[in-house]
């Protein structure tokens, strides 16, 4: 089994990221692998946070976000994101969701 890596994002530096970490942290991520950006839109392609968290899984690792709106804003940008990570064999979960790419 694979390690959970989090990522988290608000839109403004007047949004706080208490209550998303709480929630990477109740779903089992361990605090020093939780990825932030503070004060980056979704339509912003460019996080660091999320480049580093993309950086850091590899395959049998899940991604996890607090919800899938935090991770992309739009339906192409998810689909590209979760495309690349599937390719790589990373699972993707979001509050009580996940997908599994499937087995050969």
């Amino acid at each position: 089994m694979g390690e959970l890596i989090g990522y988290a994002r608000c839109s403004t530096v007047l949004q706080d990221l208490t209550a998303q970490t709480e929630i990477l942290l109740g779903l089992g991520v361990p605090e020093d692998r939780i990825y932030l950006d503070k004060g980056l839109t979704g339509t912003n392609r460019e996080r660091p946070g999320l480049d580093q968290a993309l950086a850091a899984v590899r395959a049998g690792d899940t991604l996890v976000v607090p919800k899938l709106d935090r991770l992309a804003r739009s339906v192409p940008d998810a689909r590209d994101i979760g495309d690349t990570l599937v390719a790589r064999g990373v699972r993707c979960r979001w509050a009580a969701a996940s997908t599994t790419p499937p087995t050969p």
